[in-house]
């Protein structure tokens, strides 16, 4: 049982990891051999929308529960993982760090505001969701009587989420990264960056958090970091949120200011943003069907309704600007046209739950905000409700996990990792994926993956480059998460630039299981569905506990930049849905889905002829 609840319990079809093959060669001790995984993205009650929403668990539950303690969450459900996190980053909003609490204590600052008698009322009739969602549709708009960004009102909170981060900080066993969410929005529209410090508390004090108010310009919160570290000679970077919110701002082809991109602008993005968030609660973030229309699997929890506040809903101009890996391509043309890659982004998953729970597990999953952690109904709470349209909390997700390859489980060692991009992210599966490039590796470097991967090549989030008359080999090799789904098929995607400047994609099945043939269409047939809806249960034998494979690309241009990355699925299983359903005996609608299919997305390895 990977994670569990008070109320009910899940089963599932488990592996022993005693059965799952291990690489045969240690990597020099240089090379990272460890996957470490974590969550970037968590708030507590000091975000202002978590503690209208409910939240009533602050930064101390936050830590204890990531590090494997039981803790009770906001609605009293005793809860608990048996696999814990390696690290957390505790990103609350730096928006009104703090203003939800001084609401609840009636501190004198918060009793002045204009907004404190309506939101006190509806706080006082247990009118939670209504209070938090006033909250959010004026934030987004810009229409506070108030300063979000008071430093008197910001520097006692900032101290105490400094102070907590130390004393929950264990080198070597638990990693507690100091950090914020920068809560950028442009009329309702999702631009947030989580900003994530490699520096102890010594140096991460001495600057408030950026905000919202100071500017929702993304040009100026990396000057506001560039200050940081010239002042303190420390190291900060920033994640943007998921973009499918953004209405096409997140990934544009202009800066916030109207400009035409210069050399400058592309690489200050580079520098600042070396990753991206692709999967969490509020939709996946990978593909979407309408930019990839021969991807089977490009539908996977597509949130393509609106921007944050559903003030204006999606069109389809806008999805290009929103998804990893049509950024990924637009990236290319900037990289041959002017030198410089302004979206080349690894790839990681988060939570961005407000209920400081940090779970991606399906059969634990708390959900996006307080008031809607599990219960019989929660399934058709409206999650967002506006004149336009309507998002239901059934089709929130339990995703995702941040996974790094690194040396040891420390600040300094993970964030390099980060840094570097030797990094994936998970819908909530624990798979362990590793990927390399290069020009020369053969079958038999599989039993030798790490050294040979480091030896003859580069690791995810690697470049090469100079092909001469080669193509490209990589290594791919995948565990299955013993707790989670086998694993169905490994997936290598591909995207280029041509030199009249039109981009391309190609999505390869790379190795699967069983003995599927390709068939007439140039697909391996799906791996069927073995999960029972009565019971929540699945069976294994369908899929591998492992798959790796060499594989040389085959429709290689040297001339071309390209980029490669990984992606791999598992066979289904119940999604969250389905545990509420037999749980509680909740009757869902039929559009419901019951069951899901968990995969992983790796940094790309990018090719330029440069």
């Amino acid at each position: 049982m990977a994670c569990k609840n008070d109320k009910a319990t899940s089963t599932k079809s488990v592996v022993n990891e005693s059965d799952l093959s291990t690489e045969a060669a240690p990597s020099s001790d240089t090379n990272p051999t460890q996957v470490f995984w974590g969550d970037t993205h968590l708030h507590t009650d000091l975000s202002m929308d978590a503690g209208a929403f409910g939240n009533r668990i602050g930064m101390d539950e936050a830590y204890r529960f990531a590090r494997g303690e039981e803790v009770v969450s906001s609605t009293g459900l005793k809860t608990k993982l048996d696999r814990p996190l390696d690290f957390l980053v505790i990103a609350d909003h730096s928006d009104g760090m703090g203003l939800f609490p001084a609401i609840v204590n009636k501190e004198e600052w918060a009793v002045k505001l204009d907004e404190y008698p309506r939101w006190r009322k509806l706080y006082d009739e247990g009118k939670n969701s209504e209070m938090a969602l006033d909250i959010i549709f004026n934030f987004s708009q810009g229409n506070f009587s108030f300063k979000t960004n008071d430093p008197n009102i910001m520097k006692p909170v900032w101290e105490d989420i400094v102070a907590k981060a130390e004393e929950y900080n264990e080198p070597g066993k638990f990693t507690a990264f100091i950090g914020y969410e920068w809560t950028s929005l442009i009329k309702g529209n999702n631009l947030h960056r989580n900003v994530i410090y490699r520096d102890n508390g010594d140096k991460a004090i001495t600057q408030l958090p950026y905000t919202n108010e100071d500017s929702s310009d993304p040009e100026k919160l990396w000057e506001n970091l560039a200050s940081y570290e010239e002042r303190t000679g420390g190291k900060v970077l920033a994640i943007p949120h998921n973009g499918n919110l953004s209405n096409g701002m997140m990934f544009m082809e202009e800066t916030i200011s109207g400009k035409e991109f210069d050399e400058a602008y592309l690489k200050k993005r580079a520098k600042w943003e070396p990753l991206y968030e692709v999967t969490q609660i509020k939709g996946d973030g990978e593909a979407h069907p309408f930019l990839s229309p021969n991807d089977e699997f490009a539908d996977y929890e597509n949130w393509d309704f609106g921007n944050l506040d559903l003030s204006t809903l999606k069109s389809d101009d806008m999805l290009e600007h929103e998804y990893a890996r049509s950024a990924l391509k637009i990236g290319l043309k900037y990289k041959a046209s002017m030198g410089t890659n302004p979206y080349k982004f690894g790839m990681i998953g988060s939570t961005d739950s407000h209920t400081s729970l940090a779970t991606a597990d399906d059969d634990n999953f708390f959900g996006k905000a307080s008031n809607v952690e599990p219960s019989k109904e929660r399934w058709d709470h409206p999650f967002v409700k506006a004149e336009k349209a309507t998002i239901y909390t059934w089709q929130t997700v339990a995703s995702g996990y941040a996974a790094v390859w690194a040396q040891e489980n420390t600040r300094a060692s993970i964030w390099d990792a980060m840094e570097r991009k030797e990094t994936y992210g998970t819908t909530g599966s624990r798979m362990q994926i590793r990927f390399f490039g290069g020009w020369d590796y053969e079958d038999n470097d599989l039993a030798n993956l790490v050294e040979a991967g480091y030896e003859k090549g580069v690791p995810m989030g690697g470049d090469l480059n100079n092909a001469g008359s080669k193509s490209p080999t990589f290594m791919v090799h995948t565990l299955m998460d013993p707790i989670s789904g086998s694993l169905d098929r490994i997936q290598i995607v591909k995207g280029w630039s041509n030199t009249d400047g039109t981009l391309e994609e190609k999505v390869y099945d790379v190795v699967w299981s069983g003995d599927r043939i390709v068939d007439a269409n140039g697909k391996v047939p799906s791996i069927g569905n073995s999960v029972n809806l009565e019971d929540a249960t699945w069976d294994n034998s369908i899929g591998a506990t492992e798959l790796k494979a060499v594989w040389v690309d085959p429709d290689f241009d040297p001339a071309l930049e390209a980029f490669y990355y990984v992606r791999v699925l598992e066979i289904p299983t119940p999604r969250w849905t389905l545990y509420d359903k037999l749980r509680y005996g909740a009757e869902l609608s039929k559009e419901v889905p019951l069951t899901q299919t968990e995969r992983g997305y790796t940094s790309p390895i990018w090719y330029s002829p440069k």
